[in-house]
């Protein structure tokens, strides 16, 4: 029993990550019908932005003083380059395709990807690079199940990131502008909505949650490589499937489920094949369930 419980806190952990990393493709694809391949290349630009600068304080000697305020100004600082580099990402690559074919978007995207792959390469190298171990220590233990101080930092911010997404897009004027360019981009645009801001919105924000999944995952795992965001974007993208993709529920629903699955199948049956099931999943939904479990585009529940 102790087994399955510390599973489940594991599942939790990694499916939230999954869930910030698919709210990015399904946002995207709700508003504009296009699947960011990209999107990737963000979370891992996070992690390696979270990785450079907490090295940077704890060579300062501020994480010893002041570490959590240094993470949490890493994570905002991370968020909004990676925000940023989406936006301009949107601008160069998809803006000027904004009215072509679906395949020459498809193409752009494919090679945006390989683009800012190759750049992480360049500029940080080849190997893999340490996080600050300050936050990896400790944790609550309750006979043989541990919930690490790292575990319940990743489940509080996941949880505070997806209730103000929630908020933003449900209860605010941006969000409802993105819920109606995603409905009829001619109609907003007849009632004043900006739909190209709106678009580089979207991008921005769902670049920002895949940027703190990616900082996160670097502080749970150690380190970070410049390919790490290929997997877990795969991952992510079956999530967002599984859930409906266009549909920002299913995508949280779907994250938590491919994690869960994912540490079940290592715990109970081999480590050797967990990247398996995400693929199984993608495969098993598109075949029987192509709509997702929530269903595709739903109106009220989409951006």
């Amino acid at each position: 029993m102790e087994f399955f419980i510390q599973q489940v806190i594991n599942g939790l952990t990694l499916g939230g990550l999954y869930a910030l990393i698919a709210l990015g493709y399904t946002m995207v694809y709700g508003i504009i019908q296009l699947i960011n391949f990209a999107h990737g290349e963000f979370f891992a630009a996070g992690g390696y932005m979270g990785v450079i600068l907490l090295s940077f304080l704890a060579a300062h000697g501020y994480m010893e003083t002041h570490p959590w305020f240094c993470l949490f100004g890493a994570l905002l600082l991370t968020m909004g380059y990676c925000a940023m580099l989406a936006m301009a990402v949107e601008k160069v690559a998809y803006k000027p395709l904004r009215y072509a074919s679906r395949l020459s978007v498809l193409l752009s995207a494919l090679g945006m990807s390989i683009f800012l792959q190759n750049g992480l390469m360049l500029t940080q190298g080849v190997y893999d690079k340490a996080y600050p171990t300050e936050f990896t220590h400790g944790g609550l233990d309750f006979g043989l199940i541990t919930f690490s101080y790292m575990q319940i930092l990743i489940v509080a911010v996941t949880i505070a990131l997806l209730l103000g997404l929630n908020a933003l897009v449900f209860r605010t004027r941006i969000g409802t502008a993105m819920r109606a360019t995603a409905q009829d981009k001619v109609m907003s645009s007849l009632v004043g909505i900006n739909s190209n801001r709106i678009i580089s919105t979207t991008f921005a924000i769902g670049a920002a949650l895949a940027a703190a999944a990616g900082i996160m995952i670097g502080l749970y795992y150690g380190s970070v490589r410049y390919d790490m965001g290929f997997v877990p974007g795969i991952k992510a993208f079956a999530a967002a499937v599984l859930g409906g993709i266009g549909n920002i529920t299913g995508a949280m629903v779907g994250g938590l489920i491919i994690g869960m699955v994912e540490i079940f199948a290592a715990g109970y049956l081999s480590s050797e094949y967990k990247d398996v099931w995400a693929f199984i999943i993608l495969i098993a939904v598109l075949y029987f369930m192509p709509t997702g479990i929530m269903g595709e585009n739903v109106d009220d529940t989409r951006v």
